[in-house]
């Protein structure tokens, strides 16, 4: 069949829901039977999300095949149950560097290169280069109706519609409904004047999902109809809801799928199967257990507001292990820094059932998170701890217990005599060069689990060990012949430059940290991906970002570990 494109466009303000509005459309096509894939596109010209602060553009997603991308591909992921690659991602700084290489390589054979067609047919290429094997793909335009830089994506998203017909292209308007407080009811004109910045594009919304903090009444979608041209069935309710999961749930009760079905002419190839997913929810919703959580970070903060966007993909893992248990996951956001000003604040972890230290970079806030680590060792508080989380648990082990009273890593002390923690030289080259976008090791990497460790039994326990072995069987080597094929391999993502300094694995073992996982490059250099105490309720932490591959249906293995251990406080 041709494959049809469904274009998602937001209108008033930003942040309205457009990913995860795209990523439950896709979520219900694929109840119906139909094999859908999504594509974001940020008009930013950034090549990609790599070299952006996390307070500026929220958490950074990491891909399989290394792509550092918007964090509404992580919606789609966590929605759909793919792995995404990075072509699903385009940036307009991706299309102006693919354009100038063409022409400075002698492609355009000596053509004037222009904005029309150049930059749409460039645009073009790629949504459908990435829907290839798809029967349907929505396509989320980032920003907003009216915003110069949407301009030459919606010429595109226009242009692809004349090629293949009006019935294989669909666009869907996400737009806001403000409630003044001092009138007390939602207010229809902004939507009217996004539908009417769109149409200057010649772009007419099939469906317009209309976000509130009220379920829309039916006189708003009578006034949205009328001023849209479109019938008032059409126009969708998106309140503000409890849980994320609930969206397709709640799309659904207006029937939006057959509805996007019918435009398309389209027939179902099945009904849809929404029990399992109703039973998370109904856990996310009424749990039997409520789990306090710390996540002790430094990105937390931007001025007087806290942006818990940038550990999204924590938060969410915490959401789809806690369903699976019965539980809530409440967590509690704790600055770092707080407890290099004032130690005693530490005592305050004895109230949680279980901390994670996350990743990050740089020097701000690492000694409070090293203290925090070593007070959840001593007093046996369930410990998780993620990328950069296990490398300050290394140094917090070798200072602590090995002794190595100056230990450190060489990112925050390169003068420092023990660095347990070290950059590789290949990654040094890169930093001389000032090489950061998209050099440090980044996507699936495979890690063999020693046998008897916690870890190892996680990854069973879950299933995990069997679905990557498939993966591993069949993924393409990009990583140049690096894969291992043990039988307890597992692949996680990654995003850092730093290591376990291989001079030190031995001295820390000997004190009791077991090294439980390792990943082997093609020069036979082991890299430690997995740490854990025997000795301790639950003390593991990863190298890798085991939060880039968890989803509502298949939680993350160490996250489900984490919280069962949790409950056990």
């Amino acid at each position: 069949m041709q494959t049809k494109y469904i274009f998602v466009v937001g209108g008033v303000i930003s942040g309205v829901g457009k990913g995860v509005a795209t990523a439950s459309i896709g979520k219900i096509l694929q109840e119906y039977g139909f094999k859908v894939t999504a594509v974001k596109i940020d008009p930013y010209i950034n090549f990609d999300a790599g070299t952006l602060r996390p307070t500026e553009h929220g958490e950074v997603w990491v891909t399989d095949d290394g792509g550092e991308i918007d964090q509404d591909l992580g919606n789609y992921e966590r929605f759909l149950g793919l792995d995404i690659p990075k072509l699903n991602n385009i940036t307009t700084g991706q299309i102006y560097d693919t354009i100038i290489k063409k022409e400075r390589s002698g492609q355009y054979l000596g053509q004037t290169v222009q904005f029309i067609p150049h930059v749409p047919e460039e645009v073009k290429r790629r949504i459908i280069e990435a829907g290839k094997g798809f029967d349907i793909v929505t396509i989320e335009i980032g920003g907003t109706i009216g915003d110069y830089e949407n301009i030459p994506f919606l010429f595109a998203a226009k242009s692809l519609e004349k090629d293949l017909g009006k019935e294989n292209v669909l666009y869907i308007l996400v737009s806001y409904l403000p409630v003044p407080s001092h009138i007390n009811e939602a207010k229809t004109k902004p939507t009217q004047q996004a539908i009417k910045m769109l149409s200057e594009n010649t772009i007419f919304p099939d469906l317009i999902l209309c976000r509130a903090k009220e379920s829309l009444d039916a006189p708003r979608k009578k006034k949205i109809e009328t001023y849209a041209n479109i019938g008032s069935e059409y126009v969708i309710s998106a309140p503000d809801i409890e849980s994320l999961y609930l969206i397709p749930l709640n799309f659904e009760k207006e029937k939006l799928g057959q509805k996007i079905l019918k435009k398309l002419n389209l027939e179902p190839k099945q009904q849809p199967d929404w029990s399992k997913w109703t039973e998370l929810i109904n856990n996310i919703l009424h749990p039997q257990h409520i789990l306090k959580i710390g996540i002790v970070g430094k990105y937390i903060d931007i001025g007087n507001f806290t942006l818990e966007d940038s550990y999204i993909s924590i938060k969410e893992s915490l959401e789809h292990a806690a369903a699976h248990l019965q539980a809530r996951a409440n967590i509690f956001w704790i600055d770092s820094k707080d407890f290099e000003k004032d130690p005693s604040k530490l005592e305050k972890l004895k109230e949680m059932h279980g901390i994670i230290i996350p990743g990050g970079f740089g020097g701000s806030g690492v000694e409070g998170k090293i203290k925090a680590i070593q007070y959840c060792r001593e007093n046996k508080i369930p410990f998780l701890g993620l990328c950069y989380g296990l490398q300050l648990a290394v140094v917090e082990f070798a200072r602590n217990v090995c002794q190595l009273t100056d230990a450190h890593t060489s990112e925050v002390n390169p003068q420092t005599p023990h660095p347990v923690i070290d950059i590789l030289p290949s990654q040094k080259a890169l930093i001389q060069q000032s090489r950061y976008g998209g050099t440090m090791r980044l996507g699936a990497y495979a890690a063999t689990l020693e046998p008897n460790s916690q870890v190892l039994n996680l990854y069973q326990e879950t299933s995990r060990l069997k679905q990557d072995q498939k993966k591993i069987d069949n993924l393409e080597d990009f990583r140049k012949g690096i894969l291992s094929t043990t039988e307890n391999t597992i692949l996680e993502r990654h995003r850092h430059r730093y290591e376990v300094n291989p001079n030190y694995i031995e001295q820390i073992e000997n004190q009791g940290l077991i090294f439980s996982g390792y990943h082997l490059r093609q020069d036979n250099t082991r890299l430690m991906e997995f740490i854990e105490l025997l000795s301790h309720p639950f003390f593991i932490a990863t190298q890798s970002h085991p939060e880039y591959k968890s989803h509502l249906e298949k939680p993350s293995p160490l996250f489900y570990g984490f919280l069962k251990a949790a409950l056990k406080q």
